[in-house]
């Protein structure tokens, strides 16, 4: 088989696999759901699978952890503070880049 058949196939299982689960859904249900845990099931849990995929990656996206949790604790904090997205992503990011500069000028960090 040449490679772009294995191509075509990837793009075609990828397809299916990501239209399945979409699809699904809106055939199988035909009437409004009534039960509460249900809805609020399906209300969380977009946000449960973005937390759970943001964050371990939000731990290891700076040269150290302890940056990283540094500019974690700032986003939550602006988060509980009731601050918006772009002023919660500028604290946090500045916050890490404060972190990692104190680090490297200590020693402790060594970047190569």
């Amino acid at each position: 088989m040449s490679p772009w058949c294995y191509w075509l196939l990837g793009v075609v299982v990828m397809a299916a696999v990501t239209y399945i689960p979409r699809m699904l859904p809106l055939s199988l249900m035909r009437k409004r759901i009534e039960s509460p845990f249900l809805q609020a099931f399906l209300f969380y849990m977009p946000v449960a699978v973005l937390g759970a995929m943001t964050f371990p990656a939000a731990l290891y996206a700076t040269s150290s952890v302890y940056s990283a949790a540094a500019g974690l604790t700032a986003a939550l904090l602006m988060a509980l503070w009731g601050r918006g997205l772009l002023s919660t992503a500028v604290v946090s990011a500045a916050v890490v880049f404060a972190v990692e500069t104190a680090m490297l000028m200590a020693g402790v960090l060594h970047i190569s």
